[in-house]
């Protein structure tokens, strides 16, 4: 199977499968993949949808994740990932890359590179990772404003209103916040750095009904729940923003060392993806196969 040919595509838009994905009963685990490998690594474990981190592509940029991204550079990398594994993608809108204007920009760009989704926060810029602290928030009305201008440009694109109230708002600030959002015109609520089980609890129960997505990134504030957690706190979607990039570049800075230290990586070829294995995943074969299929086709 290969993206290049139209029967393997598939005929609803992204935003309509991913919306149907959050429509169902179980929890939709939503893996970070930071590039297209990754992507088809992620599908072919049986993930049914990707997330796509600002933080992700910015470290792997050599950038901090300050909202130093274009949306152009958001989209080139939403664009591999959706052509790669022709999942739908919930793509990390960050601010919305300015105001109303700017955040109908970035729902039409993020819609044409194949995204299903878009997530957008409440912060300032220079925004900051979730879990850092220091962060500084926009009015609610004036993020109910992006959001309601996501609303009016989306074609089919899900939109995800963010909320990082409840470090300096508390609970009452978040869930206040989440209904604004909501009547501006968001399908779904991301509160983000919750920071105990009950927090996550009483959100949940304080908007009944609101799908809802958890953030369960390492090395942060949320303790560590499983999916099945998540949705037993009535939390419809959970992602893992970083923790592919996280595994990669600690492989590569091993690999480095490895190679600076010993003259040569052969101690590490057996935590190799093999040359056949890589193939494997990239389809290579496939490709070659519908090439020469395409070839033998033309008549004289």
């Amino acid at each position: 199977m290969t993206y290049l040919v139209s029967a393997d595509l598939p005929t609803a838009s992204a935003g309509a499968r991913f919306r149907a994905l959050i429509e169902r009963d179980a929890i939709l685990e939503i893996p970070g993949a930071h590039n297209g490998l990754a992507a088809l690594q992620a599908r072919d474990a049986g993930f049914e949808a990707l997330y796509l981190s600002g933080a992700a592509v910015s470290a792997s940029m050599g950038l901090p994740d300050l909202g130093i991204l274009t949306v152009d550079e958001m989209a080139f990398y939403a664009r591999q990932l959706a052509r790669a594994s022709m999942l739908p993608v919930l793509v990390d809108g960050d601010t919305g890359y300015g105001e109303a204007l700017n955040v109908m920009h970035m729902v039409r760009a993020f819609e044409d590179a194949g995204a299903g989704a878009v997530q957008m926060e409440d912060q300032l810029l220079p925004k900051k990772c979730g879990h850092l602290n220091d962060k500084h928030l926009a009015s609610p009305q004036d993020m109910a404003a992006k959001v309601n201008a996501a609303r009016r440009a989306r074609r089919d694109l899900v939109i995800i209103a963010r909320t990082d109230a409840a470090a300096s708002e508390g609970i009452d600030g978040a869930v206040a916040r989440a209904k604004l959002y909501l009547e501006a015109g968001a399908d779904a609520i991301f509160p983000e750095a919750l920071t105990s089980v009950e927090m996550f609890r009483e959100v949940s129960q304080r908007l009944p009904g609101v799908k809802l997505l958890a953030n369960m990134t390492e090395f942060g504030r949320t303790p560590a729940l499983t999916a099945q957690e998540f949705a037993e706190l009535g939390y419809r979607m959970v992602i893992w923003p970083v923790s592919s990039l996280r595994v990669a570049a600690k492989a590569q800075e091993e690999l480095y060392r490895e190679i600076r230290r010993a003259g040569t990586p052969e101690a590490l070829i057996p935590r190799m993806q093999t040359r056949a294995e890589l193939y494997e995943t990239i389809r290579y074969f496939d490709y070659e196969a519908l090439d020469r299929s395409i070839v033998t086709t033309i008549l004289p």
